[in-house]
């Protein structure tokens, strides 16, 4: 694979014809790609759950989390086009060790984090069919890998690029009307109703999972920086391009958890019901709470809303993982090019593992789906410090950069030990 910089304005036409036009809508595609991914377990679960339970009092945590691992995220965008390789490749070039520990960490996340949003979204599904069509949950869940993977091994990279864009409008436009109904008529507090500090160590747990997936998990960086790589290939997209797409991704990604917080501060908060924890669950009796607040033609609205989440969460995710995995069977191989036959191979694998997970193991996908977010937080300062050493080794950074991405490594680092600390305390 070449190292030249992949911003050389002198390559194509196409590149002048895109400077030329300024702003075109062909520019966007890796950023909106993370942001679909991301508003799934995070925004519709964690984040609604944490405004049911505490009200406004995490939106804070949410602000904090987006804002610190901005640095990290973006760094992917820079390392592609600054010297034409993923990230990923740039860990190899930094230690095997790091490639094998980030290609382990990719082959279990893609089939449990599959397997999870796929479940979710079958689940929903099935909420919005007519009582008359009774389809079981395997049912729907094999009809939503199905789906999914001839979408990708189908149209791959171009049609997903493509069809994302109009998943992320639609979501959006239904996301900021059902807040807007909702805060027309929020939920009467019940008279009994006591409200719970999140501000103690028994609720640290709660909140290192919400910003585990917040707006997603820091190796997605890596498989960002997959989907900016192909991006360049196909449209000869600039840095500065490259930029304004992560950076409108990364910012509707960041408001709509926002969003996602308000819902359930507006329809949950305060109500007197006690708040189911179990994603599937919790859906069911979110879609079940708005309607019976708001009025039963908001049902569909709601389900349209959490569907689309998750079934854009479930297409990003087993195209980014299959991207990674395979960029990394190829580094590890020697090989000097990805091949399509690799990439639809460990797509296959995400889809179809996260189906054996869902068949073998669906009592415990909530728990999963836990561990997964907490996971990802305690290993996010590893990812923030590669990814923030990769970048800094090619091109001097900003004061401003600089200083956010040592805070940010501060931060995700000291609530990390402080969880693993609160957790082994338990265990003492």
């Amino acid at each position: 694979m070449s190292t030249q910089p992949l911003n050389n304005p002198s390559t194509t036409d196409d590149i002048v014809t895109e400077q030329q036009e300024g702003f075109s809508w062909r520019i966007f595609g890796p950023g909106i790609l993370m942001a679909t991914a991301a508003i799934g377990g995070s925004h519709l679960i964690s984040s609604t759950q944490a405004g049911a339970i505490y009200g406004w009092q995490l939106a804070i945590m949410i602000v904090l989390a987006n804002v610190f691992k901005y640095p990290f995220f973006r760094f992917a965008t820079d390392y592609v086009y600054d010297t034409g390789e993923s990230l990923i490749a740039g860990y190899a070039k930094r230690s095997k060790v790091y490639l094998w520990v980030y290609f382990i960490l990719s082959i279990l996340s893609a089939v449990i984090s599959t397997g999870a949003v796929s479940l979710i979204a079958a689940v929903i599904l099935g909420f919005m069919l007519p009582a008359s069509l009774e389809l079981s949950t395997m049912v729907l869940s094999m009809l939503i890998v199905a789906v999914s993977w001839f979408f990708l091994i189908a149209g791959h990279y171009k049609l997903l690029d493509g069809v994302t864009k109009w998943i992320m409008i639609a979501l959006t436009a239904a996301t900021v009307a059902a807040v807007m109904i909702a805060a027309g008529k929020p939920t009467v507090m019940a008279a009994d109703f006591i409200a719970v500090s999140p501000w103690n160590l028994a609720t640290l747990g709660f909140i290192v999972a919400l910003m585990g997936w917040m707006p997603a998990p820091l190796e997605f960086a890596a498989i960002t920086s997959m989907w900016t790589s192909a991006k360049v290939k196909a449209d000869h997209t600039t840095h500065k391009q490259g930029l304004l797409d992560f950076n409108v991704g990364y910012a509707v990604s960041a408001i709509l958890a926002l969003f996602f917080l308000s819902l359930g501060v507006f329809v949950q908060y305060g109500s007197g019901q006690e708040i189911e924890l179990v994603g599937g669950a919790y859906i069911n009796q979110l879609i079940n709470m708005y309607t019976a607040t708001i009025g039963e033609w908001s049902r569909l609205l709601v389900a349209f809303v959490a569907f689309m989440c998750m079934f854009g969460t479930t297409i990003t995710c087993a195209d980014g993982y299959g991207r990674a995995n395979a960029e990394c069977w190829r580094l590890l191989k020697g090989e000097s090019e990805i091949n399509k036959k690799q990439i639809a191979f460990w797509t296959t694998y995400a889809i179809g593992g996260g189906l054996v997970i869902i068949t073998f193991f669906t009592g415990q996908l909530g728990a999963m789906l836990k561990f997964a977010m907490i996971s990802a937080f305690v290993s996010a300062p590893i990812f923030g410090w590669l990814n923030y050493s990769l970048v800094k080794n090619h091109k001097k950074l900003s004061a401003g950069m600089n200083a956010l991405s040592i805070a940010g490594l501060v931060f995700l680092a000291g609530f990390a030990l402080l969880f693993l600390a609160n957790l082994a305390g338990l265990f003492a």
